[in-house]
């Protein structure tokens, strides 16, 4: 057990850089102490572990140090076969799908019990999505017609550095000429994509970085509302906008408290198609805003 875990601390350092004795023990779910019985055990063992001083310091492994050998357990290959299979079920990229079987070959079956099942993300434009991972590879730009949340149609042009899966949907994160700054753009809003000959004019950090700093200067406006519920409509406010029941009603609805994207449309869709099953109780800005879409739908049923 220690042995593992003086591995995985050397591990976490090459990886993490300086790091607090505290952060450690936290990470580690260990004592102080220990931490610091490990740091020595390391030094022993002729793992150059830098101690620095200070409210900055921490430990650290000089930038010399390589570790010749990768030690993986059978829970290791477990996780990694697990994690493969999803990326492999989420898309139809043959590489991937080489890398598993690789992986597979050298580990013996171990079922870690959580089987990741993405294969409803193929249902997306897998064209695009292979034609962007390709413009990543190559470092090409890339050109395509866009529409933006206000519904602003216009041609991009721009550094792709990674496809990524959030929100429920595939997005490109890519660096913006025009703008001078990284932007993400939804797959499914673009049109007539294409790989240009323009090469990179810049390096870029890495994407988890990238992203990293994005969503520490998100300038998206989030906004608290309160919603009373049916008993019905519950568990969908709940699963669909991530809400929190603060309060349960006698007759089985709720009071359910969610945050919003003001700009976005996702809320207000999913409250919509509960009817008369939720109702928004504040704040006023945001149920005048759905009233209005309401009333617009009944209008334009009334013409027929």
């Amino acid at each position: 057990m220690k042995t593992e875990r003086l591995y995985a601390i050397t591990v976490y350092l090459l990886n993490h850089g300086r790091t607090s004795a505290s952060e450690l023990a936290k990470h580690f779910e260990v004592s102080l102490r220990t931490i610091q019985r490990d740091m020595d055990s390391l030094c022993l063992a002729g793992i150059p572990v830098i101690s620095i001083a200070g409210a900055a310091g921490g430990y650290e492994i000089s930038d010399r140090f390589m570790l010749d050998k990768q030690y993986a357990t059978a829970n290791d290959y477990s996780h990694i076969l697990t994690a493969l299979r999803g990326f492999a079920s989420a898309t139809m990229n043959p590489k991937v799908k080489h890398t598993l079987e690789k992986i597979a070959r050298v580990s013996k079956p171990d079922d870690c019990g959580i089987v990741l099942d993405f294969s409803v993300l193929q249902e997306g434009d897998s064209q695009v999505l292979q034609l962007l991972q390709s413009a990543v590879a190559i470092k090409h730009t890339v050109e395509f017609l866009y529409t933006n949340n206000n519904n602003e149609t216009r041609i991009h042009n721009v550094e792709p550095i990674a496809v990524i899966y959030r929100w429920y949907a595939w997005y490109l994160l890519a660096y913006s000429k025009v703008k001078s700054d990284y932007r993400t753009y939804k797959l499914v809003r673009m049109r007539n994509l294409k790989i240009t000959d323009i090469a990179f004019v810049r390096e870029h950090a890495s994407a988890e970085d990238i992203l990293k700093r994005m969503d520490q200067s998100d300038t998206r406006i989030y906004t608290e509302i309160l919603i009373k519920c049916t008993k019905a409509a519950k568990m969908r406010i709940v699963e669909y906008l991530k809400g929190t029941i603060i309060q349960e009603l006698s007759d089985g609805g709720a009071l359910i408290k969610a945050t919003i994207v003001e700009n976005e449309q996702f809320w207000m869709g999913n409250l919509l198609s509960l009817g008369d099953e939720a109702e928004i109780i504040a704040p006023e800005e945001i149920r005048s805003r759905l009233l209005d879409a309401a009333e617009k739908i009944v209008s334009l049923y009334k013409k027929l």
